[in-house]
């Protein structure tokens, strides 16, 4: 069946087709956040300046958000006639220690500066000026590549799913996860560098 434009009728547009390519599209878009995610190793967001829209979906879905005190963020999707569609209005709330707060910015677009987004939890810390702030990230970067990959990876996996699941679940993943990645290499090799004062003498995942 087709159906017609009422601004033109000489145009036939079959919707369902249209939204299923456009909903492959958005899927596409989607995945592509996710993948920052499930990436096995921790992304760190450092953000200067404005963060908006799809900036948002972005680093809601990294592990660690840093940002300049001149930095400013807004859900801006809403002032264009569109409910956020690739992660924000799914993960911003689980980031942030208030729910009320978080709808409160999704419904409004309103900027909120680096100050308030510090105190919501939004990002962990605030730096004064771009140098420092990529120093800084820099520091953690390399203080969490100098662990065992293995520990980090099944940190962060435990996390997420952790996130998304009851705690017995979580435990029930921790346990399974556990029984297969105490017997790798990486435990006799932390303590080797713990004794040794070693930095990121570990097998590469």
């Amino acid at each position: 069946m087709q159906y017609f434009s009422s601004g033109n009728v000489n145009e036939p547009i079959e919707f369902a087709r249209k939204s299923v390519f456009l909903k492959g599209y958005i899927n596409f878009l989607q995945e592509c956040v996710n993948s920052i995610e499930k990436c096995s190793k921790p992304v760190i967001a450092c953000v200067y300046g404005g963060c908006l829209g799809a900036g948002i979906d972005i680093i809601t879905a990294c592990d660690i958000r840093f940002c300049s005190q001149n930095s400013y963020f807004s859900v801006k999707e809403i002032d264009i006639g569109l409910a956020a569609d690739l992660g924000t209005l799914q993960r911003l709330p689980k980031v942030v220690n208030s729910n009320s707060w978080a709808r409160e910015v999704c419904y409004t677009a309103r900027n909120f500066l680096a100050n308030e987004a510090l105190q919501v939890g939004f990002v962990s810390s605030t730096f004064k000026d771009r140098k420092t702030l990529y120093e800084e990230a820099t520091k953690l970067a390399l203080s969490i590549a100098a662990k065992s990959p293995v520990a980090v990876y099944g940190t962060k996996y435990a996390l997420n799913y952790s996130r998304d699941h009851t705690v017995q679940e979580g435990l029930d993943l921790q346990s399974l996860w556990n029984s297969t990645m105490l017997q790798s290499s990486d435990m006799m090799d932390a303590a080797r560098n713990s004794q040794f004062k070693n930095l990121g003498q570990f097998s590469k995942l």
